[in-house]
């Protein structure tokens, strides 16, 4: 493992399904004026914008949702600037945080204190039973949705990419994956997985999986 839990102060970025994990990449198109902003102030320092979802529910007008408490840093890996100011990003995860407090900014973009989780210095392996569960799981659940899958490709990835890149692309709702990125380990987390797409099985015709 790395050193102990550092805190560090990170710009956020709050967008609900949107998960991150460490070791992992994701695309983004940024276009409203305030993340456009927070983009140019993450390439003008460190590159990292910390992934977070929003907690759901009703606000009142001009409120600031609430956010989770658990997220993911990631450094701008790719970037590209259109000609409207628009922004197309590859983020690559770099450890999971978690919020100690939101900070008072002036920015257009808000701004949290963060505690930096350790990182497992080697890649976390499965079961060969839960791997195996997990590859008939999808294959089930991507039928059942009509999902195109290259199987070759999915079966040539290790078991962090497989877990995390299901984790990250899988149509569940905003509490689940929560949980999905809380999972103390891949082993849980590939459980949790097979437990959703079951359940999501069951309830062929709606659009997401609901655990509130």
């Amino acid at each position: 493992m790395t050193d102990a839990p550092t805190t560090t102060r990170l710009s956020i970025f709050p967008l609900p399904g949107a998960l991150l994990f460490p070791g992992m990449h994701l695309p983004l198109h940024i276009f409203e004026p305030r993340y456009r902003a927070m983009v140019s102030d993450s390439m003008a320092r460190d590159r990292r914008i910390g992934m977070i979802q929003p907690r759901p529910g009703p606000l009142a007008p001009g409120e600031a949702p609430a956010l989770f408490e658990v997220g993911c840093v990631g450094r701008i890996a790719e970037f590209e600037a259109s000609e409207d100011g628009r922004y197309n990003l590859v983020l690559e995860g770099l450890s999971l945080f978690r919020i100690v407090r939101e900070l008072d900014v002036t920015t257009a973009f808000r701004q949290v204190e963060a505690l930096l989780l350790p990182v497992a210095g080697e890649p976390e392996i499965l079961s060969l039973s839960r791997r195996s569960s997990l590859e008939m799981e999808s294959r089930r659940f991507a039928d059942t949705q009509g999902y195109a899958v290259d199987w070759e490709a999915v079966n040539r990835l290790d078991d962090e990419a497989l877990v995390n890149g299901i984790a990250q692309i899988a149509p569940f709702d905003v509490a689940a994956k929560q949980a999905l990125l809380e999972a103390p380990g891949i082993e849980d987390r590939a459980e949790l997985i097979i437990q959703l797409m079951q359940f999501f099985g069951r309830h062929d015709g709606e659009d997401s999986v609901t655990l509130q």
